[in-house]
């Protein structure tokens, strides 16, 4: 789902679904929420503080633990020169504790920022969220070792719609992208095409 346009509407929490079909990612023209997210070091800080400095691409992604995001992450290091030409900066955002996200960054060598919400605040700002039920969490930890309690060091199993947000220097909302298919993601060059018609080149 990807949209491309100017809509105002009022920011507000969603319930979190059980479904990841059923997740409702705010809209084009709304205001970066101002969600509590924290740095690689613990500093707190808004998601609204971070998108008010300059152009902002928000990632959001699973976990270190899920290859689809790491490849994705990888993936997107393709765009960054072309983005930062226009002025972006690139952020993601994760269910990760700050030490598992070192961990993927030590992995996969990205450069861009990387923040912790492992309170799930952002998340459900964005409309993202969705709750795994608990049989897929005990399928996670006992068939695939990924315990994503551990990861996040919360119990509230919530993780995101692997999606993309493109706001300009106000904060304002110019692009959505949100898959509840978490193996199919923004290529690079869709993500770079969709940042210059943001900035109406």
């Amino acid at each position: 789902m990807a949209v491309l346009g100017s809509v105002g509407v009022a920011t507000f929490v969603q319930a979190v679904p059980t479904k990841a079909e059923d997740a409702k990612p705010i809209a084009v023209g709304k205001l970066i929420p101002e969600s509590k997210v924290f740095d690689l070091e613990g500093k707190e800080t808004t998601t609204l503080k971070i998108a008010q400095a300059k152009p902002t691409v928000f990632i959001f992604y699973r976990g270190g633990w899920c290859p689809f995001c790491n490849r994705h992450l990888a993936e997107l290091r393709k765009a960054e020169s072309g983005l930062k030409e226009l002025g972006y900066q690139i952020v993601a955002l994760s269910p990760d504790l700050p030490v598992e996200i070192k961990k993927t960054l030590g992995k996969e060598e990205l450069s861009y920022s990387i923040y912790s919400d492992s309170s799930a605040a952002a998340m459900k700002a964005f409309g993202v969220a969705f709750e795994l039920d608990a049989t897929t969490v005990s399928t996670y930890k006992n068939n695939y070792k990924i315990d994503i309690e551990k990861s996040s060091g919360q119990t509230h199993h919530i993780l995101p719609v692997p999606s993309v947000f493109i706001s300009d220097a106000k904060g304002t909302i110019k692009f959505v992208h949100s898959n509840p298919d978490y193996r199919e993601r923004l290529t690079s060059e869709a993500v770079l095409e969709a940042a210059q018609s943001a900035l109406g080149r």
